[in-house]
């Protein structure tokens, strides 16, 4: 799995201009699966996500996670982060997993952040979507399983 991490001051994902997931204060998170993923690899990124330090304290330091903060997290499944861009001109996606095996990957990894105590809106799993958000800092990391 592979995940892109982006601190916000809000986020908020449309399907045909009707709002489906809405945050303040927290995390953008774009989220990629492939073919080899299992339940250990959504484990691993949800604890490493639930716990990443990218908030500041008091002292301006980044020292404090999402779950500390009282922050939100708005997840979008994002298939194309497995585009494979190294020949021709347009990306190949054989490196993503097929949408039966990612769909249950991808809630069971939002209900491993809703564990750690997150409130977690998302997207719509397969449906074109548009994502608007406001990059806090900016504070942008790619998290990847393997």
């Amino acid at each position: 799995m592979r995940v892109v991490v982006q601190r916000c001051k809000r986020a908020e994902v449309t399907v045909n201009h009707t709002s489906i997931g809405r945050i303040e204060h927290g995390l953008m998170l774009l989220v990629g699966i492939t073919h080899e993923d299992t339940e250990q690899d959504a484990k691993y990124l949800a604890d490493k996500i639930a716990g990443l330090r990218i908030f500041e304290d008091e002292s301006g330091k980044m020292n404090l996670s999402v779950v500390e903060t009282g922050g939100q997290i708005l997840s979008v499944s994002q298939f194309t982060l497995y585009g494979d861009c190294r020949k021709g001109k347009r990306p190949n996606f054989m490196s993503a997993a097929r949408p039966e095996q990612a769909q249950p990957l991808y809630d069971q990894f939002n209900e491993l952040l809703r564990a750690q105590g997150l409130h977690v809106e998302t997207g719509a799993f397969g449906e074109m979507m548009d994502v608007s958000f406001t990059n806090w800092g900016p504070v942008t990391l790619v998290i990847d399983s393997k």
